[in-house]
């Protein structure tokens, strides 16, 4: 008589709100993803001053909170940034400016912005500590629009005040900033306003996914570098990989402000590369 084979269990559970929230490594990216897609849509939704009671904003807030809302993807960019996984990205950014800070001390231009101790603005920031390993020189205000630190100020970067920030800090730090903008007006705008707030000679460090350079329909590193370079910013640094998931840049401010007359070539969309599958991430002046 042949044996009655056992029913094997299945190796997979359903997926429950709980399990999201266990923020496991292999579904964490991916979480992430879904994330800044609703997130996105949502901010969309909202600039175009959706109704609250409109079907796609009640569906994106569910589908929101049933992946554990905004504390559950905070939580998960957290660990991203931690040790085990290689650090943030304010490593490279405190790297490069320690190079600068050697270059310094052989330069005779007495012009240049003074790297003994400086002031920086970290826009995004998730952790209110990036920057403690350089605290002797590196004096960082660390603000995001949902503050889920006390120590981080709740503040939308578009929104503050130009009078008193106008040249007061030596560098400014847009890591996986831009890219969450919904608008790519308000993404130039954040550029420009960036330079402003800059000091002299000051220093700023941008962060994007790759695939919002390699693989977009309107924007590449060319015509990037050509417009950082029309808001008055110089590049400095620049790190990349192909296949690589981020690109780093750090910029100089090296010039006034633009007139208006400059900046209308980055106003509208131009096609930069042909292709049913880019993206449209661009940045408009």
């Amino acid at each position: 008589m042949a044996k009655l084979r056992r029913r094997r269990q299945p190796v997979t559970e359903k997926t429950t709100r709980s399990s999201l929230n266990a923020s496991k490594p292999i579904s964490g990216p991916n979480l992430i993803r879904r994330f800044h897609v609703l997130l996105k849509r949502r901010e969309r939704l909202i600039t175009v001053e959706t109704s609250p009671k409109s079907r796609e904003l009640i569906d994106i807030n569910k589908e929101i909170e049933d992946l554990g809302g905004l504390e559950t993807y905070q939580k998960m960019s957290v660990r991203g940034q931690s040790d085990e996984r290689g650090g943030g990205s304010e490593r490279i950014l405190i790297n490069w400016l320690q190079e600068q800070r050697k270059q310094s001390r052989t330069s005779t231009d007495k012009s240049s912005l003074s790297l003994t101790f400086l002031r920086l603005l970290e826009v995004g920031a998730l952790k209110p500590d990036n920057y403690a390993s350089a605290a002797s020189w590196i004096d960082c205000k660390p603000i995001d629009l949902h503050s889920r630190h006390p120590l981080i100020e709740e503040q939308d970067f578009l929104k503050m005040d130009a009078g008193k920030n106008r040249k007061l800090w030596s560098v400014i730090s847009l890591s996986l900033v831009i890219n969450f903008v919904p608008n790519p007006h308000d993404r130039g705008k954040m550029l420009s306003l960036a330079h402003e707030f800059l000091s002299d000679s000051g220093y700023l460090f941008v962060a994007l996914p790759l695939p919002c350079v390699v693989n977009s329909r309107y924007l590449d590193f060319d015509r990037l570098i050509s417009m950082m370079t029309t808001l008055g910013f110089s590049l400095l640094k620049e790190r990349w990989k192909t296949g690589g998931k981020m690109a780093y840049w750090l910029f100089q401010k090296s010039s006034p402000p633009p007139v208006v007359k400059m900046t209308e070539m980055f106003s509208k969309k131009i096609v930069v590369r042909e292709g049913k599958n880019r993206n449209n991430f661009a940045i408009l002046l």
